[in-house]
């Protein structure tokens, strides 16, 4: 299958006009695109343009309302609760980390609690943000069922991201962006979309048996990361996500991969604490101790630095994209 190669810019633009052309208010398309465009710019190619023909087809239907704006309920001066209207998570999301930017060097750590959510794309973006803004920084995701509980067999929890960022002086902030199945499941969708086999160990089929077919393993199950560890941590991450703040649990929640149904009304919770509140002016200068210990060694690497480079990189040379994904949204945008 050939590539495509569209520049930053060119992405976003041709994205924004398929949302748009789908029943989505221009400022939220071109919010959306920006992040599918940074997914894709970072490697993350299942959180990336893979996602517009979905995303579309349940703006199209109203699973998706793309016209909805976030409402922000400021609860207590340190916690925010924010309702995501059964849009678009990015709005959500966008309104949390400028809550939190506020609320945290204030208060010294606070939070912001999102339901009536979606898909929330790349964990580490969110919290990215605020660590360029010296916060230290968590997000928790749920997501529609897609484990089964250790030893079982029917979809109970979400792949369930966990996000971590943290600033460091005068580079890039760590970021720790991880899903609690071994792989995130829009690699999954990105194999089905590519006609490729997806390795062993990432999926079960329907009867619970291992496969390397990509639409019988999004009929199926994903295999949690440290067996029944990874559930355990899903398990803490839907309370969170979820329990904490409304939401529906991942078994409730429809998918974020089709139109069918009604919305998924997930949920997002970010924790933002600031350093310098917390542990003092030598806080961040701390953490790059802790980095330099890992950097020092030879093929060590701080997570979320890989992104970086990819990032440059497409920057400089565009993204290559399949050609039918691009004929597909380009179909979607009336081009």
């Amino acid at each position: 299958m050939s590539d495509v190669v569209l520049s930053l810019a060119e992405a976003e633009q041709l994205v924004a006009a398929a949302l748009q052309a789908c029943r989505t208010a221009p400022d939220t398309a071109g919010l959306v695109a920006r992040l599918l465009v940074a997914a894709e710019a970072d490697g993350l190619k299942g959180h990336g343009l893979s996602r517009v023909p979905s995303y579309a087809a349940q703006a199209r239907v109203g699973k998706i309302d793309g016209f909805a704006r976030p409402r922000l309920e400021q609860a207590t001066p340190a916690l925010a609760r924010i309702d995501a209207a059964h849009g678009f998570a990015y709005p959500a999301l966008e309104l949390a980390t400028d809550a939190l930017s506020t609320m945290a060097p204030t208060m010294g750590i606070a939070a912001a609690a999102i339901r009536r959510s979606h898909h929330c794309g790349v964990a580490g973006h969110h919290v990215e943000k605020l660590a360029a803004r010296g916060l230290v920084a968590l997000l928790f995701a749920n997501t529609p069922a897609a484990m089964a509980p250790w030893g079982g067999r029917t979809g109970v929890f979400g792949t369930n991201p966990i996000a971590f960022a943290c600033p460091l002086p005068d580079e890039p902030p760590i970021v720790v962006d991880l899903s609690l199945s071994k792989v995130a499941r829009g690699n999954i969708l990105n194999a089905q979309q590519r006609g490729v086999p997806i390795p062993e160990g990432w999926a079960l089929d329907k009867d619970g048996q291992p496969t390397t077919d990509p639409s019988a393993a999004l009929a199926g199950t994903m295999l949690p990361i440290g067996d029944a560890k990874g559930t355990a941590l899903a398990l803490m991450v839907e309370l969170l996500a979820a329990g904490l703040t409304g939401a529906s649990y991942a078994a409730d929640a429809t998918s974020f991969l089709d139109d069918k149904g009604g919305p998924p009304d997930t949920g997002q919770l970010l924790i933002a604490l600031d350093p310098l509140r917390v542990g003092g002016a030598g806080t961040v200068a701390h953490f790059a101790r802790l980095a330099g210990q890992i950097t020092g060694q030879d093929g060590a690497r701080l997570p979320g630095l890989r992104r970086i480079g990819l990032r440059r990189k497409a920057a400089e040379t565009g993204l290559a994209v399949p050609e039918k994904l691009v004929r597909d949204i380009r179909a979607l945008a009336g081009i």
